[in-house]
C-alpha cells in the first residue's frame, strides 16, 4: 500500500506562484512513477505533470514552461512549483502513484484558486 498527503494549495493571484507537496509512504519501493492531476469543476480529472523513477518527466501542453515536478527520495517527497499562475489552473489537485503492478493510488486532494 501507498499513502498520499498533499499540502502547499490556497489562493493566488494571477501570475502568482504556488509550491504543491505530496508526501509519500508506505511501500515506496514499488512505486514506479509520481504524478499530479488535477480537476476543475465539471471538468475529468487531468494529468498535469508526471515524473519516473529514473527522472524522467512529463508535463501537459498547458503547463509547460510555468510548472515543475520535482522528488526529493531522502524525504519521500513529490513537489510542484507552480508559477506564472493563471485563472484555468483553479482545480483541485491529485498526487498520484502508479506501483510496479500498474495500481492507481490518490491522494486527498488540495484546492488552488487563482484570481484574476
Amino acid at each position: 500500500q501507498v499513502r498520499l498527503v498533499e499540502s502547499g494549495g490556497g489562493l493566488a493571484q494571477a501570475g502568482e506562484s504556488l509550491r504543491l507537496s505530496c508526501k509519500v509512504s508506505g511501500s515506496t519501493f514499488r512505486i514506479s512513477s509520481l504524478a499530479w492531476y488535477r480537476q476543475a469543476p465539471g471538468k475529468q480529472r487531468e494529468l498535469v505533470a508526471c515524473i519516473r523513477s529514473i527522472d524522467t518527466t512529463n508535463y501537459a501542453d498547458s503547463v509547460k514552461g510555468r510548472f515543475t515536478i520535482s522528488r526529493d527520495n531522502a524525504k519521500n517527497t513529490v513537489y510542484l512549483q507552480m508559477g506564472s499562475l493563471k485563472p484555468e489552473d483553479t482545480a483541485v489537485y491529485y498526487c498520484n502513484a502508479v506501483d510496479i503492478e500498474l495500481t492507481y493510488y490518490w491522494g486527498q486532494g488540495t484546492q488552488v484558486t487563482v484570481s484574476s
